[in-house]
């Protein structure tokens, strides 16, 4: 049948087909370029929203590393008022056996004196005794002497 066209009327029939292919390569290629260029897009969407992600890693990685350290510094904070607390403790301990001692010590003292002073209360009443054995001796002299 095509052969039975006139030569030009086949060219420009061929023209037409060629032209037609041509139209769709084009639209295809425009479609497959629109397609790569919305899978670029997505693609690089995609790498920005990863290094967004791996930079809120990180934030949060250093957030965890200082929350981290500040737990470290409150648990050292808090074995040092514990060592102190201890200390404070043994030191109360020593001072309050410190203070028994000076109680047991004082109770001596007066006890000590309070024999003293017994002594000297019988020193006392003997020297008076002897004092008015004196007394009535001389009282007793002097009677007699007159």
């Amino acid at each position: 049948m095509a052969s039975d066209q006139p030569p030009r009327a086949q060219r420009a029939q061929h023209t037409e087909v060629v032209r037609e292919i041509a139209e769709q390569s084009r639209q295809d290629a425009e479609h497959g370029r629109g397609f790569t260029e919305g899978q670029r897009l997505v693609a690089e969407s995609a790498r920005d929203e990863a290094e967004q992600f791996r930079r809120l890693a990180e934030e949060a990685r250093e957030v965890r590393d200082q929350h981290r350290q500040a737990l470290e510094a409150v648990r050292q904070e808090r074995e040092q008022l514990r060592e102190a607390g201890e200390t404070a403790r043994v030191a109360g301990e020593e001072a309050r056996v410190a203070a028994e001692a000076a109680r047991h010590a004082t109770i001596e003292a007066v006890h000590a004196t309070a024999e003293a002073l017994q002594a000297t209360l019988e020193s006392m009443k003997a020297i008076e005794e002897m004092r008015r054995t004196l007394r009535d001796i001389r009282d007793l002299n002097k009677l007699d002497s007159n």
